[in-house]
């Protein structure tokens, strides 16, 4: 493998890299940045997170001039978070030299930003919209820019900046070379790119899968009931040091974190209905991690590079490959492990089987055996653990009857902790009493009490009606009920037989 000074870069330059701990340049870079420096076109992609971004701006700083008193360099990002990035990146490779570097964005001061511009300015680092309106002031002159770099520019056109891309073309000059780089290429992307570039030439560096290799990709099966509690779960038992959970909405982001942050969990949510003010304050925590978890949108989050992220959580199903591939890429960046885990509802299976399609390889199927789930057998399995090998007889629901014994083939007598809906089937027999009774309980926590003398009791977490002798043994108040043996009181309250039979004892 080549090193930089092979490939061109300077030798301060070079050095600066290794004192960065980038000693070796990435297939991308090592591709891309000797045609960059011949002056032509180039169409990159690359799998993210494998340093698309030096593979445009080395080579830019080593052909642009920073004694010219204008603007030539010019990079247009999808999204705020990714041009804050950019420019980080730029400054730390501009360190002690003459260049001057600027973010342009929305959200920030502009009466700050037209300060700065009054300033030469030889890179600038923008979003389309808020480049237009400096544009439209007069405020930026882009009429000698001698590069101009279209970065994540499939999620540019998702996001539905075609016409502002379009504007911005008018106004940089003619003869110019342009760089587009993206981890996918659609196909609107490629007639962009015919129309816009002068014959590039394409650097594409593909693995063996499109995914990166080093993210191990779980499939976690659960209902979108038991979505959030399936989430806890495995957060709770992995630890990551940082994860990115991705939702689908803006609103689903902001009711995730709210629910998580009332649990305890050290969680903020990025999102498009943040102020930038807020949003950056978000970035800068989770860089530092001082924040463990964010919440995040596909959009705010497209392109970040936050050193650490060991977890990907795919709350809600990507929509299609594209997005799939960008979230999971937040992790087992630069040669770094990473495990992303895509929760998938009975709905999602078209989805789930769209991606794996694209990919070229099937998730690891995971089925969580634990509370919020809603696999009964597996539930069952792990309460009996927890309670041993002796049973507790006599569960409750069956008030009206003395101490049982498990019924052949039925599974475990119940017993069922106040305040908790069951999670599993069985059922008990009374001896003494002469009157059985079973109680059943689902992943949605609705438990049912039946006394064979008296009637049946239904109860569950919202509450409901008690018809059963004795109360059938649920949680929740009730209104009382019928029954050939009497009335119920509520939810919890011993039968007047089983009472009296107990004093009897």
């Amino acid at each position: 493998m080549a090193s930089f000074q092979e490939l061109g870069i300077g030798e301060e330059r070079a050095a600066l890299l290794r004192r960065m701990g980038i000693s070796a340049p990435t297939p991308i870079q090592e591709q891309a940045i000797p045609t960059v420096l011949a002056g032509r076109d180039v169409i990159g992609q690359a799998q993210t997170g494998t340093g698309k971004t030096l593979a445009f701006v080395l080579p830019m700083l080593e052909r642009l001039n920073p004694s010219a008193p204008h603007v030539q360099g010019l990079i247009v990002s999808p999204t705020r978070e990714l041009a804050i990035q950019i420019t980080e990146e730029v400054k730390k490779l501009t360190a002690g030299s003459d260049y001057r570097v600027l973010a342009v964005y929305g959200g920030q001061d502009v009466e700050a930003q037209l300060h700065k511009l009054q300033k030469t300015m030889h890179i600038i680092v923008c979003t389309p919209g808020r480049l237009l309106d400096h544009l439209r002031r007069g405020t930026i002159e882009l009429s000698h820019v001698k590069m101009l770099v279209l970065d994540e520019a499939d999620q540019m056109l998702h996001m539905g900046f075609l016409n502002e891309v379009e504007e911005i073309l008018r106004a940089v000059p003619y003869r110019r070379q342009t760089l587009l780089f993206s981890a996918t290429m659609p196909a609107n992307v490629r007639n962009l790119a015919a129309r816009i570039m002068d014959k590039p030439e394409e650097v594409t560096v593909r693995g063996k899968q499109v995914t990166v290799k080093d993210i191990r990709q779980w499939a976690v099966e659960t209902t979108d009931r038991a979505k959030q509690a399936a989430l806890r779960k495995l957060i709770d038992e992995q630890r990551p040091f940082l994860a990115m959970i991705f939702c689908r909405t803006k609103r689903r982001a902001s009711t995730l974190n709210e629910a998580l942050q009332s649990l305890g969990y050290n969680s903020d949510e990025l999102h498009g209905d943040l102020s930038q003010a807020k949003r950056e304050q978000v970035m800068t925590r989770f860089r530092q991690a001082k924040l463990q978890l964010l919440v995040a949108t596909d959009v705010a989050a497209r392109g970040l590079d936050v050193e650490g992220v060991t977890h990907v959580y795919n709350y809600d199903i990507p929509q299609d490959v594209d997005s799939y591939i960008h979230r999971i890429g937040r992790t087992g960046r630069a040669g770094a492990s990473g495990l992303a885990i895509t929760f998938v509802a009975p709905r999602d299976r078209p989805e789930l089987a769209a991606i794996e399609n694209a990919i070229g390889m099937a998730m690891e199927r995971v089925r969580l055996g634990a509370e919020g789930q809603g696999g009964a057998a597996a539930a069952a399995a792990e309460a009996a653990g927890e309670r041993g090998a002796r049973p507790r007889q006599g569960g409750r629901g069956s008030r009206a009857g003395g101490g049982g014994a498990p019924a052949p083939g039925g599974g475990k007598p119940q017993r069922s902790r106040e305040g908790r809906p069951q999670e599993q089937h069985g059922r008990g027999r009374s001896g003494a009493g002469g009157s059985g009774g079973r109680v059943r309980g689902g992943p949605q926590g609705v438990g049912r009490g039946e006394t064979q003398p008296g009637g049946r009791g239904r109860g569950g977490p919202q509450g409901g009606r008690t018809d059963a002798s004795g109360g059938g043994g649920n949680r929740q108040q009730g209104k009382g009920g019928r029954s050939g043996s009497g009335f119920g009181a509520g939810a919890g309250k011993k039968s007047p037989i089983r009472s009296l039979r107990g004093k009897s004892r």
